[in-house]
């Protein structure tokens, strides 16, 4: 593996840092508010397993919803395709990440879709394991082998402070609960859920794991499949339709490429066949995604015709 610092990724981040300003950290998570602003970094992350960086690449932060994209791809391999999308639908929604109200007025009354925190959860419930310690130690294994990162550990102050103030989601697990989306001890599944969202790594990690989809579940380095390759192109579609929340369309518009942000300020990208990328920028548009990371990848998109449009 070769790593390099790369001139032009830095002009790029030096370019765009300045819009960190116009955003905001999670503060809503209160562990989450204590980021530094205007941090920034990438990493890319190349077939031929040469890495590209700039900014504080190494530097470690929670994965958040990015999190949704490797649990599917594990709930996909222990229940398949027809179970999980029985109770989790695969439509994109214009409603907040956290919304409650799809839930309601749908018929039946299921989440649309894996990238919204209902979705997430009742995937979440749906992974194998005769306890929740069983669920949360074949979900970390799974993300340590896609980012071949052997000490993968969770922030335990953030999962802690995701799980005091956790209200809305356990509302949106009784709900499922109600209606026989999801099953067992709602508590557990927070515990699981809550430690999945604070698993933390650094751009070069989410990178390689981006590479692992551009080459549709292969190991870059040993060619190991890794994820099925269906369910690697479901992963996939799901976050060109529904990994920016509800600025998926425009994401796909000006950038186009799958990609899924967290609350942290991550963002994992793919560009098929070619490249993963990790991005860390924990100032937030509106929306819930890295301000000045969501302006990176445009530019890059436009330098190098990322889209796969």
């Amino acid at each position: 593996m070769t790593c390099q610092s790369n001139k032009d990724l830095q002009n790029i981040i030096d370019e765009v840092r300045p819009l960190t300003e116009a955003g905001v950290v999670a503060d809503y998570i209160p562990a989450l508010a204590k980021a530094t602003k205007n941090d920034l970094a990438v990493a890319i992350y190349e077939a031929n397993n040469n890495c590209l960086y700039a900014g504080s690449y190494l530097k470690n932060f929670t994965l958040q919803s990015i999190l949704k994209v490797l649990v599917l791809a594990l709930a996909l391999q222990d229940r398949g395709v027809e179970y999980v999308f029985e109770r989790v639908g695969m439509e994109p929604t214009g409603d907040p990440f956290n919304s409650i109200s799809k839930l309601e007025t749908s018929i039946p009354s299921k989440p649309l879709n894996p990238m919204i925190n209902a979705g997430a959860l009742a995937v979440t419930n749906m992974i194998r394991g005769e306890s929740d310690a069983e669920k949360w130690n074949r979900i970390i294994s799974f993300v340590k082998c896609l980012s071949n990162k052997k000490n993968l550990s969770y922030d335990a102050e953030v999962a802690t402070s995701e799980l005091k103030t956790a209200w809305l989601n356990r509302s949106l697990c009784y709900f499922m609960k109600q209606h026989n989306v999801i099953d067992g001890d709602i508590e557990d599944l927070m515990m699981v859920y809550t430690k999945q969202c604070a698993i933390e790594m650094n751009c070069f990690e989410l990178a390689r794991i981006g590479a692992v989809f551009a080459l549709n579940g292969l190991d870059p380095e040993t060619g190991e499949r890794l994820i099925p390759i269906h369910i690697a192109r479901i992963c996939k579609t799901f976050m060109v339709t529904c990994g920016m929340y509800n600025a998926s369309g425009e994401f796909a518009i000006k950038v186009g490429i799958p990609a899924k942000s967290g609350v942290a300020g991550g963002i994992l990208a793919v560009v098929p066949e070619k490249f993963g990328i990790g991005i860390f920028g924990p100032s937030l548009d509106k929306k819930g995604n890295s301000i000045a990371g969501i302006k990176l990848l445009e530019i890059l998109a436009q330098q190098y015709d990322f889209s796969i449009f």
